[in-house]
């Protein structure tokens, strides 16, 4: 008896409260899409939470600074209450002081970017972290 193993889709969740840096992520990831990729997004921290609850996406990029719940206090429910390990978090923020950056580890984020950001290199992290092959 033969089983077919489908490998499930990568997912990517965009959390930020600005609606242009949300567009531009979305934009420079689109072409992820055409591997598989499904790309989400969600304009607060708190929707950001109940998404990667619901989703368990694979990757996600976290606005720091944001209405309802900031990116240190979703990044610390996911990696230390949930224990979601398997989900990686690239946190996004204009502050990019030490303390900051600090506290990104403290509560368990796997990266710090700071804004603005190279597309180039969001692309090239979101390709390295999901595995996809490129020819």
């Amino acid at each position: 008896m033969f089983s077919i193993i489908m490998e499930k889709s990568k997912k990517i969740l965009i959390v930020d409260d600005e609606p242009h840096i949300r567009l531009l992520l979305e934009q420079t990831l689109e072409e992820l899409e055409d591997e598989g990729v499904e790309l989400i997004s969600v304009e607060n921290g708190e929707e950001g939470l109940e998404t990667i609850k619901s989703q368990k996406p694979d990757l996600v990029f976290l606005d720091v600074m944001m209405p309802k719940m900031n990116g240190f206090e979703v990044c610390n429910a996911v990696k230390n209450e949930l224990k979601l390990k398997n989900i990686y978090i690239i946190m996004l923020t204009a502050k990019g002081q030490e303390f900051d950056r600090a506290r990104g580890e403290e509560v368990g984020a796997d990266i710090y970017m700071t804004k603005p950001f190279n597309p180039d290199d969001v692309v090239e992290k979101a390709i390295e972290i999901l595995g996809l092959n490129r020819t």
